[in-house]
């Protein structure tokens, strides 16, 4: 049968602006995973040391045009792998996680599929808890799951559903959206992402402001101008 790496080719595509302080935590843990064929960084112009990082650590770096929707896409393109894993450069997979994703990858009609993993914060604050468990509503109600819960999908899908399209902002909620509730799910294993911009903003008013973007966003207002609402 081969190990679940000969067998389903797995590419992990990440985005980077000027991620050398968060990036090498992750790589490491990624290229310590067997499951891992190889690691594509698709940087945006850094202006620090992230791309040096990345190709010190074994990573395939592209140049793409910055956006996280073009460096996605680009990402993609220069992927080789039959299996695409989609993760921001400041997000950790738990211990575990390669069990979680090899049941999900040999999971019957696993090709029509796509994975979310569950959202955790680096942040021991209640706030983050409570958090969590909104992104977790969202998930299961509203079959909404955002970039920083990564996602796994076949090319054969991805590229069957257009793939990421070049935006700005919004680039997730775009390809989920095409994807549909009936082809996403949860691969059954936590995340951990930077809890950085609630620390700073408030975990109230940074919520608020994804919320404003996303109705924004579903009335037809452009990404480009949310962006700068975003920040």
């Amino acid at each position: 049968m081969g190990t679940l790496q000969e067998r389903f080719s797995l590419s992990v595509v990440i985005p980077t602006l000027n991620a050398s302080a968060t990036l090498p935590e992750t790589l490491a843990a990624l290229h310590r995973a067997a499951i891992v064929g190889e690691v594509v960084v698709a940087d945006g112009s850094s202006a620090d040391e992230t791309v040096a990082l990345a190709r010190s650590a074994g990573a395939k770096v592209v140049a793409a045009a910055r956006g996280r929707g073009s460096q996605l896409a680009a990402g993609a393109a220069a992927a080789t792998g039959s299996w695409l894993l989609f993760l921001h450069a400041d997000c950790r997979l738990e211990p575990g996680w390669e069990s979680a994703v090899g049941g999900f990858l040999t999971a019957p009609e696993a090709e029509n599929r796509a994975g979310y993993f569950d959202l955790a914060l680096d942040d021991p604050a209640a706030a983050a808890r409570r958090l969590e468990r909104l992104v977790a509503w969202r998930c299961r109600v509203l079959a909404l799951p955002y970039g920083d819960q990564g996602l796994l999908i076949a090319r054969t899908l991805y590229d069957t559903v257009g793939g990421f399209a070049a935006l700005p902002l919004m680039e997730d909620v775009d390809l989920v959206r095409r994807l549909g509730r009936r082809h996403l799910g949860p691969i059954g294993a936590r995340l951990f992402a930077s809890a950085r911009r609630y620390r700073r903003d408030g975990y109230l008013r940074r919520p608020l402001r994804n919320l404003l973007c996303l109705l924004l966003y579903f009335a037809g207002v452009p990404p480009a101008r949310i962006v700068r609402l975003y920040g």
